[in-house]
């Protein structure tokens, strides 16, 4: 077994740093917690950070007519949508426990019940919307086997933190990689539900529509269904007036044709749901191109 690398210093500073800042936030009663940490973002980290500039950047992208005052709002709520999710995330069996009882439902559902009983492999598509976290914890709540694909971190150290607290949420979660990808499959044709986000940029991806722009996207989650018949299906966690609780919403399976044409029809259905909650898709991500 090959020996763990030393952190680095840089490393070491980063963990500290993120402890520093996260712990506080902990011994904030959870509504306070969440709201707290929104507006904190919003309010004073986005315009430090700067990051609201690409935010802008893929809003003109996209959706070029858009007023700037629009583009200003979506600016400020993005940011807080993306500190709720990554608070609520940090924040794991207690966030589980939160949203356990969220209500589900949709043209899918009954599609997602029908898999479960046959024993079938199922495909959940999402994006970064609302908190796809949520799903996860309502599906397990309502008795399904699921698990999910999740990018290591660089910091070994951040990463340990952030393992623990999503596999809090809900196991099994595992990494990209060759050994995670396999133990993945496994689990998949065990009659597993494996949950996949799509809307990140993959620079081998095929360049297939979303929200009106050619944008890399992979084709693995389709082909993978194809290979094992699984089920495809959509599901969005969107985050509700109140900013704390959510409405999961399982849309009809994708027909299996061909991995192209499923990718582009998943495209489809996310592009939909970003055009319906624009303030709740992660704009910040690089979608269409590298920067």
């Amino acid at each position: 077994m090959a020996k763990a690398a030393t952190p680095s210093n840089k490393h070491r500073l980063e963990a500290i740093a993120l402890r520093l800042f996260v712990t506080p936030l902990m011994w904030l009663p959870y509504p306070a917690r969440i709201r707290f940490f929104g507006g904190l973002a919003q309010h004073v980290l986005a315009p430090l950070t700067g990051v609201k500039n690409r935010i802008r950047a893929n809003l003109a992208h996209v959706f070029p007519e858009l007023p700037k005052p629009e583009v200003e709002r979506l600016c400020g709520a993005v940011v807080n949508n993306v500190a709720r999710s990554f608070i609520e995330m940090m924040s794991g069996s207690e966030f589980a426990r939160h949203v356990a009882d969220t209500p589900i439902d949709g043209p899918g559902l009954a599609a997602l019940d029908e898999a479960h009983a046959q024993g079938r492999p199922v495909v959940l598509i999402t994006g970064h919307l609302g908190n796809y976290d949520v799903a996860r914890v309502v599906l397990r709540e309502r008795g399904f086997k699921i698990g999910g694909l999740y990018a290591p971190m660089r910091n070994a150290l951040i990463n340990r933190r952030y393992v623990a607290a999503i596999e809090s949420i809900g196991k099994p979660m595992f990494p990209r990689g060759r050994e995670g990808m396999a133990a993945m499959l496994r689990f998949l044709r065990a009659g597993g539900m494996v949950g996949v986000v799509i809307d990140q940029y993959m620079e081998h991806g095929v360049a297939l529509d979303f929200l009106g722009k050619p944008a890399p996207t992979a084709l693995s989650a389709a082909e993978m269904a194809l290979k094992y018949n699984a089920l495809v299906v959509p599901g969005y966690a969107i985050r509700q007036p109140d900013g704390l609780s959510f409405r999961v919403y399982v849309e009809a399976p994708v027909p299996h044709s061909d991995a192209v044409t499923m990718t582009q029809s998943l495209n489809d259905s996310l592009s939909a749901q970003v055009r319906a909650h624009m303030d709740q898709w992660f704009w910040l991500h690089q979608r269409w191109f590298k920067r």
